[in-house]
């Protein structure tokens, strides 16, 4: 890039200073010709106008070189990119990953990003077919590894994951990717329609069908308030976007799809209270007969789970249901306890400032003008 515009500013520079040059000598010999009477006014301004037509396809040259220029960068990103080796690959011969009931096993898996640094310990749990397990923990814990490893964006450095008794790893990464339904916590969102970001989930479904997953993930009230409705551009990125209705259209794109098995990466993280616990209804009617796997922050968000799974520097260090947990006085209620006054105090909060607001907003009366 600095090449091209170093080059370009060179190439501009010399056909500035050769058509200004040409243009002094030209007229300044036109000029003595119509003094001397050899030429006439006409010659002169006929010479001026042909030089100047003659310097507009030079900047023309001058753009296209600059385009050409411009292209050959970005071939070659482009095939320096395409050249780029997948680390993740199917073995030969992978077949089709088959869901049968939906039951996912971590067994004794470790992993790390970096050789001095493991992010996961033999860690080991199940997911009985349509039940909903839950993982939660300090930051830090490794629990979104554990959704990138399911998706085989990486692979574990030992131990295995299963799906009905087949490796991940055995199967193709597309049959396993369509198997598994991702609401993540950062949600991808193309520079298209809100239609085609939704139905991106399942590219073949109707309107109708469109329009019920919108209506469950809480969003179709919106999109229809919008002038441009469906088909309303969401931009780069989904930069036209709010954070939380970017990540109610990811829900309508995964109820859209209706995979087997769900996984929910702080879905409701950028939600107010009010709509997380409409979605929230609304998510747990799409997990029913589903298998569930709940990555949360939100305590409140998990406490119906069949299983909730704690985890504390890449291991398992407590595990079972919200009551169960409580009753051991562990790291969870240490957790549960600290949200409650975190959400405790913000309320007290809330409703002091609508005291306050509600005093300041009292009617004014004008004083007269002196």
């Amino acid at each position: 890039m600095i090449r091209t515009f170093s080059s370009l500013g060179v190439l501009n520079s010399g056909q500035a200073i050769i058509y200004t040059s040409g243009l002094t000598i030209c007229m300044w010999m036109t000029a003595s010709g119509v003094a001397q009477g050899t030429l006439t006014v006409g010659d002169f301004v006929m010479i001026n106008a042909l030089l100047i037509q003659l310097y507009m396809p030079l900047n023309f040259i001058g753009m296209v070189y600059r385009e050409i220029r411009q292209g050959l960068v970005d071939l070659e990103t482009m095939f320096a990119l395409l050249n780029q080796a997948p680390e993740i690959v199917d073995r030969p011969g992978a077949k089709d990953l088959v869901v049968t009931s939906g039951d996912v096993k971590f067994e004794n898996v470790s992993f790390s990003y970096d050789a001095g640094r493991q992010i996961l310990h033999d860690l080991s749990f199940e997911v009985p077919p349509g039940k909903m397990v839950a993982i939660v923990g300090p930051s830090g814990a490794g629990k979104s590894t554990i959704s990138r490893l399911l998706f085989r964006f990486y692979q574990a450095s030992s131990g295995k994951i299963t799906i009905d008794g087949q490796n991940i790893l055995d199967v193709t990464q597309n049959s396993l990717r369509n198997s598994v339904g991702m609401v993540p916590q950062d949600t991808v969102l193309f520079n298209d329609t809100i239609a085609y970001n939704i139905r991106y989930g399942r590219q073949e479904a109707s309107e109708q069908q469109l329009r019920d997953a919108a209506g469950m993930a809480q969003i179709d009230n919106f999109i229809m308030a919008l002038p441009a409705g469906y088909n309303t551009m969401v931009g780069e990125r989904g930069l036209k976007l709010s954070g939380g209705e970017k990540q109610r259209v990811a829900i309508a794109r995964t109820i859209l799809k209706g995979p087997p098995i769900l996984m929910l990466d702080e879905a409701t993280s950028a939600l107010d209270s009010y709509t997380e616990k409409e979605i929230q209804g609304a998510l747990e009617q799409v997990a029913q007969d589903r298998t569930t796997l709940v990555i949360a922050h939100r305590l409140s968000t998990i406490v119906h789970a069949d299983e909730i799974i704690v985890m504390e520097d890449g291991r398992v260090v407590e595990r079972g249901t919200h009551a169960k947990l409580l009753e051991r006085n562990g790291l969870y209620a240490g957790m549960w306890v600290r949200q409650r006054e975190a959400d405790e105090a913000r309320e007290r909060l809330a409703h002091v400032l609508e005291e306050e607001v509600g005093f300041e907003e009292r009617p004014h009366v004008e004083e007269p003008a002196e």
